[in-house]
């Protein structure tokens, strides 16, 4: 009995020690919630793209990167990534990309609710942006 309290009080002993010497415990910085304006995936630009893409990179820039961020990486409590399987051509065509942008959208996928239309883009210029946004896609392993 008397070697099991003296067994006992020594590991409470070192127990207590350990505590008062052992550093806090910190976030790791993953937990932090995302910023408001961060970008929602990361993105890999191509390192080339054709003509038609790099006139639609300036219209994107212009009009959907407020929203959708810069490469089409999402942009928290904003819009949607745009580089991510959800837009794979297979299930988001180039007409579900001229569509949203003449009539707008309502929100199926995300909560940031629903994409008003863009009236100030031509049915050309969302041909370019489109082009874009599909070697974005395809540089990033969406096919």
């Amino acid at each position: 009995m008397k070697t099991y309290l003296i067994t006992a009080l020594g590991a409470l002993c070192v127990g207590a020690i350990g505590y008062a010497i052992w550093p806090e415990p910190s976030e790791p910085a993953e937990a932090a919630a995302p910023q408001r304006g961060a970008a929602m995936v990361t993105v890999t630009p191509p390192d080339r793209l054709s003509a038609q893409a790099e006139l639609g990179k300036r219209g994107f820039d212009a009009v959907c990167a407020a929203c959708h961020g810069e490469n089409a990486a999402g942009k928290m409590g904003f819009g949607p990534p745009l580089v991510h399987e959800i837009y794979e051509p297979s299930h988001h065509g180039d007409m579900a990309f001229l569509v949203a942008a003449q009539q707008g959208v309502r929100a199926h996928h995300w909560t940031f609710g629903n994409m008003p239309p863009q009236p100030g883009v031509t049915q050309g210029e969302m041909k370019a942006i489109i082009a874009y946004i599909r070697e974005l896609q395809r540089a990033n392993g969406i096919n």
